[in-house]
């Protein structure tokens, strides 16, 4: 490399990504005087990072392929703004060798590794072979030429079982399956090519021995055009759900100073192998015995440097910019140190049920976070965003750096508890449900996490039941004190109070999970509170607004904020958050649907459908795909029987609670004594949808 690189002073600089790691690089461009340029699809015009930026340019189009992945329409708004670098962000073309080429083409800087560092860590297989020759750990592992019997079994005598079927191409987890069983091995090849071909246009698959009880740790990198290359510590990556991460941390509890510093080595071996330049991240598979294994390189930044930066105290959006200006890298950054620890945790539009996480869809309707020292929020989006089926659904990033990680895990337990996010659904629960585990709190994790423990268990123990119980009392206060204003007679009279003493005031208000009775009696003499037909002691009701209750419980008094958004009723407190459905008091029939109708257990778009009206299909067998944010669902036949009829076609955009296919269940025969399976025609479709693979959740060309 050269040790005099021309110094090349950047601009105006284009964030070639949207939401919130647009803004992040805004952010720093600002610092440092950047002029900046957004890109923008249809979806996304109103959006928070396109306000932000001193000009934007729209591609056109909703989804990925329409706008954020169209390569020569980005250069063109470089050149048309005079935008003299483009950021790529993470994901979409951050990866993409020939993205960055016709950057460099254009006469453009890219800001990160050079096409050819990019192409080499592209391919999985190539990856494996330059570790090799660096002598990085990795698993042993054999591409698949010849599929033939013969080959297989070898394959399985020279790796042994249980064998992971991976995509050299891509990430994310898309093209990958475990396979336990020889017998297995053949439908998990075919399902696996399928997959990595349909994502990646390349159908190349390899195996590789599988790994029970791994940690994901992964080492940060920098490389400078002067020579320089480092690391900067590692990050810890093991909570993850369907292969992608949603918790993480630095440093990594599973890690001694030796063999800290050993994966540090082997990271930037690697670099200095490929010539590499500017940021990017080594990933490796920890074993249980403290061996590890080199995974892969992702050419870019990671969505979880946040927590690198609070460890480290550097900038790595100013570093990356710096590098591609020419600059070496600092003294800070040559010689790092590390204090504290640090953790993220990912707010997704998501909701954990028992059917697993569910992607979610609406608008953001208020989005406030309290800042303090020792926290951090990057965010994609704002009060009024709307959340949709086309893009990753990572609303923001929570991260909380402190002394211990203890602390770290309790202040960031503690924001997102008190953080008010109104309008879509969302894994808040989920995410302090992971934090507040003994398991978690105690450093033991690994990536069967959330495999061990349900995502709906861990999300409802961080809801107190009580707790959940007087915000509904509170929620009920709140719509009475509403009512009581807009009343057009007696609008002086207290709310809720009733010179018939008998004659209580009753709302039924329910989360997704439970449905709260309440009946209240406001009288001179105080407030008397039913719930569930169970007296309440010990409330005393001080004021209520409808936007405001306080309200003292057992001598505690505490002060809560209230917002309604249509028949959403949201209760912000010490006690937490809840979002509530105030139930109508003289409901209308629900629509009836046909007997053994399937339904879109959320909104998305239809992909493909593999039954025809008149077809038999055994319990199980997928009758139909459906895309939600990025991810690919199952529909399965919750019941043997014959389809009766079909109201989708590929390519249609469902709402939740859409029909889609009818089912005629077969009629069960004599001394047929087993039930003919959960999810039984009366709620088919509630839990029907599966992933479609254990890594579909992958945003286009993202590997987080």
């Amino acid at each position: 490399m050269s040790t005099d690189a021309p110094i090349k002073p950047i601009r105006k600089l284009l964030v070639a990504n949207r939401g919130e790691i647009a803004r992040r690089v805004m952010r720093t461009c600002r610092e440092m005087g950047i002029a900046t340029v957004a890109v923008f699809s249809d979806p996304d015009r109103g959006e928070p990072f396109v306000a932000e930026a001193d000009e934007a340019v729209a591609l056109g189009g909703a989804t990925p392929a329409e706008s954020y992945l169209r390569g020569a329409a980005i250069v063109a708004a470089a050149r048309v703004t005079g935008a003299d670098a483009v950021h790529p962000g993470y994901g979409f073309l951050s990866e993409d060798a020939r993205f960055a080429r016709l950057c460099q083409d254009a006469g453009i800087t890219f800001v990160g590794p050079p096409p050819d560092a990019i192409a080499a860590m592209g391919s999985k297989l190539e990856a494996k072979r330059v570790a090799v020759r660096c002598e990085v750990p990795q698993l042993a592992s054999r591409e698949l030429r010849d599929a033939s019997a013969a080959a297989l079994d070898a394959a399985v005598r020279e790796l042994g079982l249980p064998l992971l079927v991976k995509a050299s191409a891509g990430g994310g987890g898309r093209g990958m399956r475990i396979v336990r069983r020889r017998a297995d091995l053949d439908d998990a090849l075919a399902s696996a090519r399928r997959e990595a071909s349909s994502a990646f246009g390349d159908d190349t698959v390899f195996l590789e021995p599988y790994v029970d009880s791994p940690r994901h740790v992964e080492v940060q990198i920098f490389a400078d055009a002067h020579g320089n290359v480092v690391h900067l510590f590692e990050r810890e990556c093991s909570i993850q759900r369907r292969y992608q991460k949603i918790v993480e941390e630095a440093p990594s509890t599973a890690l001694d100073e030796p063999l800290r510093a050993r994966m540090g080595e082997a990271a930037v071996r690697l670099a200095r192998e490929i010539g590499y330049l500017g940021a990017g991240t080594v990933e490796f598979l920890l074993a249980p015995d403290g061996r590890f294994y080199f995974l892969e390189v992702n050419t870019r930044l990671q969505v979880e440097h946040p927590v690198t930066e609070c460890i480290t105290g550097l900038d790595l959006v100013r570093l990356q910019i710096e590098v591609a200006e020419g600059h070496a890298l600092p003294a800070a950054a040559l010689a790092p140190s590390r204090a504290g620890h640090a953790i993220e945790a990912r707010l997704y539009a998501e909701v954990a049920s028992e059917e697993g996480l569910r992607p979610a869809t609406g608008t953001v309707h208020r989005f406030r976070f309290a800042e303090q020292p020792g926290l951090r929020l990057d965010a994609g989006v704002a009060d009024g965003s709307v959340v949709g089926v086309h893009y990753d659904p990572m609303l923001a990033k929570v991260i909380a750096h402190a002394p211990t990680r203890t602390e770290a895990a309790r202040v960031l337990a503690r924001a997102l508890r008190r953080m008010q996010l109104h309008g879509v659904g969302n894994n808040r629960d989920l995410l302090v449900g992971i934090l507040e585990h003994h398991e978690f709190l105690a450093g033991a994790t690994d990536t069967h996490f959330l495999e061990r423990h349900s995502p709906a268990t861990l999300a409802a123990r961080a809801r107190d039941a009580s707790a959940e119980r007087a915000l509904a009392v509170v929620a009920a206060l709140a719509g009475q004190a509403e009512r009581r204003r807009a009343a057009r007679v007696l609008r002086t009279v207290p709310s809720g109070w009733r010179n018939v003493a008998a004659v209580p005031m009753r709302v039924e208000l329910a989360t997704d999970e439970r449905t709260y009775a309440i009946a209240y009696r406001l009288a001179r003499s105080g407030i008397e509170v039913e719930v569930g037909g169970e007296a309440l002691e010990g409330f005393v009701l001080h004021q209520a607004t409808p936007s405001c209750v306080v309200l003292e419980i057992a001598g505690v008094v505490r002060r809560f904020a209230v917002e309604r958004f249509g028949e959403q009723v949201f209760v912000d407190g010490a006690l937490g958050s809840v979002c509530f459905r105030e139930l109508p008091r003289h409901p209308s029939g629900e629509v009836e649907l046909a007997p053994g109708s399937l339904v879109a257990p959320m909104p998305g778009i239809v992909l493909r459908v593999h039954v025809a009206v008149g077809d038999s299909v055994a319990l199980n067998d997928e009758l139909l795909v459906l895309e939600a944010m990025k991810m690919e669902h199952r529909i399965s036949a919750p019941v043997a029987g014959t389809v009766a009829s079909i109201h989708v076609a590929a390519g249609d955009s469902v709402a939740a609670g859409t029909p889609l296919i009818v089912l005629a269940a077969e009629e069960a025969g004599p001394g047929d004594a087993e039930e003919a399976g959960p999810g039984d025609a009366e709620e088919a479709g509630r839990g029907d949808a599966e992933e479609a693979g254990p890594g579909d959740a992958e945003e286009a060309g993202r590997g987080d």
